[in-house]
């Protein structure tokens, strides 16, 4: 099953403006994701999806492929379906979507999300990592529950599986192999994700504020592939920016290509640059 990964971009972020733009090592941080991501080797072809000229000639600079889309989507995922829908792609019949602000999404993540569905287990596919208690405890931390076969049952901020008799260290064992924080990088069939994007806004997706409880409301299956170490997170904030520069660089000072750094829920205030970095996931 061919795969094609989609990176959607926009210039529209808040909290750190022009993020696409903005450098990293000497280039723009949607040019070090597109690297990223085609260096994984788990997709068959690489695309920015982007309805910014700048953010486009930018990719098309560094020799990568982009996709021009419309500029009213509401999220990533209906941007990705743009991309999925046109022509030229047509013949790829799984995608992956993979966050313009995460350079350093490691292999295990993406290739989990994407086996789940070329393996034909279900038509949708997601990731999650073991989650501690300051991620239970924390709502900008989603968790997530599945059922024996690795099916999503629900994702919530709220901190669950809730751990009733804390002095049962037996349910306390459970409670922890139960806990599971979700990563952000989805992989669809074709006709999966259009059915998604058709699909009306749910309740529980707006109560939540979360995308993915619309396909779950609706009847649809997606899979969730569980991996050891907990992400590097998404460069959101100037601070996260002058993190990942400092990885960055540590990782090139030491002849490593930069890619895998896992990191605490914390976020990079939480993380130290190790003093020998990481090496890609295997």
């Amino acid at each position: 099953m061919s795969v094609i990964a989609v990176i959607p971009a926009r210039l529209g972020a808040t909290r750190l403006p022009r993020k696409p733009l903005r450098p990293l090592g000497g280039a723009p941080l949607i040019v070090r994701v597109w690297e990223r991501v085609r260096a994984l080797g788990v997709a068959d072809a690489c695309v920015v999806a982007t309805d910014s000229g700048e953010v486009a000639d930018a990719v098309r600079a560094a020799g990568g492929d982009v996709a021009m889309t419309r500029g009213d989507h509401p999220s990533g995922t209906d941007r990705v379906a743009e991309v999925a829908a046109m022509p030229r792609f047509a013949h790829h019949a799984a995608v992956v979507n993979v966050q313009g602000d995460e350079p350093f999404v490691s292999e295990a993540v993406v290739r989990g999300a994407v086996e789940l569905v070329t393996s034909g287990q279900f038509p949708l596919g997601t990731v999650s990592c073991a989650a501690d208690a300051a991620s239970l405890a924390s709502p900008d931390v989603v968790k997530v529950v599945a059922d024996d076969r690795g099916r999503a049952l629900y994702f919530t901020r709220a901190p669950v599986p809730w751990l009733r008799e804390p002095a049962d260290a037996g349910d306390a064992a459970a409670h922890a192999a139960l806990a599971r924080r979700h990563v952000g990088v989805y992989a669809y069939t074709r006709e999966a994700l259009a059915a998604w994007v058709a699909l009306p806004v749910h309740p529980l997706e707006r109560v939540e504020r979360l995308e993915q409880l619309r396909p779950l409301a609706h009847g649809l299956a997606m899979g969730v592939a569980m991996v050891g170490d907990a992400p590097a997170p998404g460069v959101d904030t100037e601070a996260d920016l002058a993190a990942a520069e400092r990885v960055y660089a540590a990782m090139r000072a030491s002849d490593d290509t930069p890619r895998a750094v896992a990191a605490p829920a914390g976020g990079w205030r939480a993380y130290a640059v190790p003093a020998t970095p990481s090496r890609p996931d295997a």
